[in-house]
């Protein structure tokens, strides 16, 4: 049994079984059947009520269990969760997989040419922290998580080395 959110709406319960490029099982208690082709890794041809529907895959994150999906051009975010997620949540232990990380290290020489933040302020994964030049490019360094920034050691116009710490979480 899965249970698969659409665009952060409730869940679906689903356990649909594919064999031999058709599918069948129950969809939240109904039950559907039809058949699906797979065209590449990233593209699958579903027929379901004799209705055709072209499926691409834009991007995937095993880690989360989410998928963004077009579907004959409208474009679905789904998270999908099994038994054994809930399971883990039950116990308290379903955030272990994400990784507290407390400092950002310079992926390579170069030289800070801006930093973005403060001390005490608050960011959220994918905000931008620190411009550094590495090899006459300018490389944005972003928060690879949300945090509250404790430290910042970078200054800028200074020439830091591969894996200095930047700034501390």
């Amino acid at each position: 049994m899965y249970r698969i959110s659409v665009n952060g709406n409730p869940s679906l319960e689903t356990n649909i079984s594919l064999q031999d490029g058709k599918f069948e099982g129950l969809l939240s208690g109904s039950s559907i059947q039809g058949s699906i082709i797979k065209i590449n890794d990233h593209q699958f041809h579903l027929i379901y009520n004799n209705v055709s529907y072209n499926i691409d895959i834009l991007k995937t994150n095993k880690d989360e269990k989410t998928l963004v999906i077009k579907v004959n051009g409208s474009r679905f975010n789904l998270k999908v969760a099994d038994k054994y997620d809930d399971l883990l949540k039950s116990l308290g232990m379903d955030n272990l997989s994400s990784k507290k990380i407390n400092d950002v290290k310079a992926p390579m020489p170069g030289m800070v040419l801006n930093v973005l933040v403060q001390e005490g302020i608050a960011v959220k994964k994918g905000d931008a922290l620190i411009v550094l030049e590495a090899m006459k490019m300018e490389n944005i360094l972003k928060s690879p998580s949300d945090g509250v920034i404790k430290k910042i050691i970078a200054n800028k116009g200074k020439a830091v080395e591969k894996n200095e710490v930047l700034i501390q979480f």
